[in-house]
């Protein structure tokens, strides 16, 4: 039986300098074409607002139909009023607690820190619960500080979990808000609005600044003080609904609407605060750029901010017209992947539909070495699709992208996978090499690049682990394989060329049977092996979509994994997997969140409040309720 894939979105655009650089489009190669340029998208910025808005409008009235653009999708309302701008700062102190050896976020890559719902700098420990921080000290064991951020931004209480981003004494809380009722239709619905709040944790903590902007909040990440937050926003055309007509009458009314908008329905509003005051704006025509295929109906807006400072200013927005669905960064990359967009049947009576093509994925590369909005660098395409951000790969200059191709469902499925190495070459990313045809019938479920190597999960009846060599840029090559029953959705390196992967068992016709363990031995390129295997019959561990879950201490071998609402605690050796222990929260807590270790402590957080733990024996050690 074949499952269906975990969505990640985790799609991001890197705060643009698009006005430098662009790449050629040219024909992509097929894969025993190395050397070839990749099809790389031009990114072209707008001389002025009309020569913007005709371009905004051509692209929309191609992709709208009778009932709005894509599946329904029907309009969008304004952020608010734009007011007089105001200025003003708040300054805030350094706290000086010495900090305990402490685990930091499971992210793909050192130096690229990612949103989540828990961080720790060793002599704090800062979550945010419906809608209040709260701040605990972990050597005292008592939470020491807690803040109301509904007061900041009121509809935090209808949010979905906020996540958080730490810089020193400043705690950046990112999570979308709602709901805002769109007025102007009577189609309305609910819309929300990504939040971000500034805070200030020395001493009591207290708000310095928020930020808040027209769209859906797609993904943010960290490299040293500077954050970038990337957000997803729809035009603002509230299409009139019409029970009776034809399809070609109610295109046409919509093509109507999109001819007499201005430019201020794409460009996306913002608001933010600096103590009392209020600031307010929208992107300028001049922080818009576009790629050539483009369907007016989405807009990604980077915006940078220095989490080292006393105010979030106005986020040095710019803003492209066009849409992507992974992020993923290094210490001085960001690169950004999407499906190519392209246009069905643009002229017909129906309008033209704007879909994705599921055979490429367009990749851009910007600099993130310096403070600020990254530098835009070069652009390419690879055939296939992304599992998620630990399907690329940057290393030694080139880049690695795993994709697969083709269904992996049906009695004939037509998927294969494959593993493309991508250089830049100017502004284009050229490809120098590839493996393709990897797993048959299946799709890629879990991808993991360790310096030349990489190791490739494919599934749909068995599990085969793919042992790539990618030492040689021009001529990637299989050096071995395993096949055995089940699926890893994650892969984790272990010290002495181990890998730990976490999934599903699964019967010899793909049906799963529950979590499965697995430890790899992958000392021998063309010999993996795996070396014990841990099973719970019908469970399932939240790390197969979401890989902030996973703790690892490689000092110890300790491995704190989510099963079903509890943590349950293993130890992993050399050659086996052992279990320690489970830890649960008291009373209708939820799932088990999180898992940290401060010290020689093991904390585990749910939304019922904070619990330490011996980590040795799992014996609980103390209970902080959230109250």
């Amino acid at each position: 039986m074949t499952r269906g894939a975990p969505i990640f979105a985790v799609g991001t655009l890197a705060a643009l300098t698009l006005l430098g650089g662009s790449a050629i489009p040219a024909p992509p190669p097929g894969p025993a074409a190395p050397r070839q340029p990749t099809a790389a998208p031009l990114l072209v910025s707008y001389d002025s607002c009309a020569q913007a808005l005709a371009g905004l409008r051509a692209a929309a009235d191609a992709s709208v139909g009778p009932w709005g653009f894509g599946n329904g999708w029907r309009t969008g309302a304004a952020f608010g009023d734009v007011p007089k701008d105001a200025s003003g700062a708040r300054a805030s102190a350094q706290s000086a607690q010495p900090a305990q050896e402490h685990s930091t976020t499971n992210v793909h890559e050192a130096g690229a820190d990612e949103p989540d719902l828990v961080k720790t700098d060793g002599r704090r420990i800062v979550t945010v619960t419906r809608g209040v921080l709260r701040v605990v000290d972990p050597a005292a064991r008592r939470e020491t500080g807690r803040l109301d951020l509904t007061r900041a931004t009121p509809e935090l209480s209808w949010g979905e979990q906020a996540t958080l981003l730490l810089q020193g004494d400043r705690a950046l809380v990112l999570t979308q808000v709602g709901p805002e009722l769109q007025r102007a239709t009577r189609a309305a619905r609910p819309r929300t609005a990504p939040s971000l709040i500034l805070v200030d944790l020395a001493g009591t903590p207290r708000v310095l600044g928020t930020y808040r902007m027209d769209g859906s909040l797609v993904d943010a990440r960290q490299t040293g003080t500077t954050a970038r937050v990337v957000v997803r926003s729809r035009p603002r055309l509230v299409f009139p609904y019409a029970e009776r007509g034809t399809d070609a009458t109610r295109t046409a009314a919509n093509r109507a609407v999109i001819a007499a908008a201005g430019v201020e329905a794409w460009l996306p509003a913002y608001e933010w605060t600096a103590g009392t005051e209020r600031h307010v704006g929208r992107v300028g025509c001049d922080r818009l750029s576009r790629p050539p295929a483009w369907s007016g109906t989405s807009m990604l807006t980077v915006l940078s901010f220095d989490l080292a400072g006393d105010r979030l200013g106005d986020g040095d927005p710019v803003s492209v017209a066009a849409d992507a669905t992974t992020v993923y960064g290094t210490g001085s990359s960001l690169y950004l992947a999407g499906e190519r967009a392209v246009t069905a049947r643009p002229g017909s009576p129906r309008g033209g539909t704007w879909r994705p093509d599921p055979q490429v994925t367009e990749i851009h590369r910007f600099d993130t070495g310096s403070p600020g909005r990254p530098r835009y660098v070069a652009s390419g395409s690879v055939p296939g699709t992304l599992v998620n951000q630990y399907a690329l790969s940057e290393w030694q200059g080139h880049l690695r992208v795993a994709t697969t191709t083709g269904e992996a469902w049906g009695t004939r499925p037509t998927s294969e996978s494959a593993v493309y190495v991508l250089r830049p070459d100017g502004d284009t990313l050229v490809r120098t090499g590839a493996v393709t045809g990897l797993g048959p019938g299946e799709r890629i479920w879990s991808v993991r690049f360790l310096g030349g190597s990489a190791y490739v999960v494919t599934f749909r009846l068995t599990d085969p682990l793919y042992a790539v060599d990618l030492t040689d840029p021009t001529a990637p090559r299989v050096t071995g394989e395993l096949k055995i029953t089940g699926y890893s959705a994650y892969l984790h390196p272990l010290p002495e060329g181990r890998l730990l992967g976490v999934g599903q068992e699964a019967d010899r016709r793909g049906r799963t049977q529950g979590l499965q363990v697995s430890l790899f031995d992958v000392r021998d390129p063309a010999r993996p092996a795996r070396l014990d295997q841990w099973h719970v019959p019908r469970a399932y561990s939240a790390l197969e979509h979401d890989t902030h879950a996973f703790l690892h201490h490689p000092e110890t071998g300790l491995v704190a994994l989510p099963v079903g609402d509890d943590v349950r605690l293993l130890r992993v050796s050399g050659t086996d997997i052992g279990e320690v222990g489970t830890v649960s929260h008291t009373g209708p807590a939820g799932p088990v969140l999180r898992s940290l270790l401060v010290g020689d402590v093991l904390w585990t957080v749910s939304a019922a409040g904070l619990r330490a733990t011996d980590p040795t024996t799992a014996r609980s050690l103390d209970w902080l309720p959230v109250t």
